[in-house]
């Protein structure tokens, strides 16, 4: 049978029974109360933060159109590991770069980590501190996804990481402007809301290669080991800016390579190794023919030739008489010297 149907607006049995929540800070106890209440109420502890949420750092990651699939699931790994983040829809090529700052503003954020885009193979990241700056561009290079690792730690979703940046970072003044862009950006606030409290994996930050090498390990309780769990890229400093999206440069990479003036130089390396392949080809085509002359050639043909007697040089002094000409006679034809034959054989009869 069906259940019995209720009235708009009534309140049915469930209703009558429905058990009321009541929030208890510090986790003390509830009053005394009639036992019946008790039975209908239960408490939930306060928020983790009560209040303390003092550094309150929300990053935006989003990106330009014209990703691939790997940069879309490096931008979810990276919300899935900072929960303080928030997304946004992507945004138009033809935008300029200072649009992303009234996007932050919109969203209430105050850093951003923005993916760009170009020629649907070239990837770039900007880190910037919204709206004032500074901010860095970066070339993002060797992208390893959560799900391209497969690597066996894991972690806790929303704890703290622990941050560990290479020696590096605190002997050049670039590198220690970015150390401290790193930290803002990347480390959960205490008493977030989304956050858990618990530290249990590292970002680690290594200079390697004139490059920064990004890491994700996993804490062990057993032993304090570390396990990578991602993802991983690599990121080639290009230019450190003033301002957010542009303003003066504090600093440029003398190291960087573009992508087409690496490609470029990929291919011409491949041209000049087609030529030396073909050089040697025709180096050993002549060797052949050279070989082949040489064996055509009979080296103990002049064996038994004996040289002839060198004659005398006679010199003439005086100059040699002339040749006398001899006149040839006229011949008469056949015809005619039997005409004649006739005529003498018929006098003679």
């Amino acid at each position: 049978m069906s259940p019995p149907k209720r009235k708009r607006g009534g309140q049915g049995p469930a209703d009558k029974k429905a058990k009321k929540v009541k929030i208890v800070a510090d986790g003390g106890e509830a009053p005394s109360k009639s036992e019946q209440e008790k039975k209908n109420e239960f408490t939930i502890p306060a928020p983790v933060s009560m209040g303390k949420w003092t550094n309150k750092e929300r990053v935006l990651i989003f990106s330009s159109r014209g990703i691939n699939f790997r940069t879309r699931h490096l931008m979810q790994d990276l919300r899935n590991i900072m929960p303080h983040s928030k997304a946004d829809t992507k945004m138009d090529r033809k935008d300029k770069l200072f649009v992303v700052n009234e996007v932050c503003e919109i969203k209430n954020c105050n850093k951003c980590l923005f993916f760009e885009a170009k020629k649907k193979q070239d990837l770039y990241m900007w880190i910037s501190n919204t709206p004032h700056g500074p901010s860095a561009k970066f070339l993002v290079q060797n992208i390893h996804t959560l799900a391209e690792l497969k690597m066996t730690g894991n972690c806790l979703k929303g704890s703290r990481p622990l941050l560990s940046f290479d020696p590096k970072f605190d002997k050049e003044p670039q590198y220690a402007l970015l150390k401290e862009l790193f930290i803002q950006t990347f480390s959960t606030p205490q008493y977030h809301p989304k956050s858990q409290p618990f530290v249990d994996h590292i970002f680690t930050f290594t200079i390697a290669d004139n490059r920064i090498w990004f890491r994700n390990y996993q804490i062990i309780e057993e032993d304090a080991s570390l396990v990578e769990i991602g993802p991983r890229f690599v990121l080639n400093l290009i230019k450190i800016f003033q301002g957010s999206f542009g303003g003066p440069t504090l600093y440029e990479n003398p190291y960087f390579q573009s992508p087409n003036m690496h490609r470029r130089e990929m291919r011409l390396a491949a041209a000049a190794k087609v030529r030396e392949k073909q050089m040697v080809k025709e180096m050993q085509k002549m060797k052949r023919t050279q070989a082949k002359e040489e064996v055509g050639k009979d080296v103990t043909a002049d064996v038994f030739l004996t040289p002839a007697e060198e004659k005398p040089v006679y010199i003439e002094t005086e100059a040699p008489e002339p040749k006398v000409m001899k006149k040839n006679k006229h011949k008469a034809f056949k015809r005619q010297r039997m005409q004649k034959a006739q005529k003498t054989k018929a006098c003679g009869e």
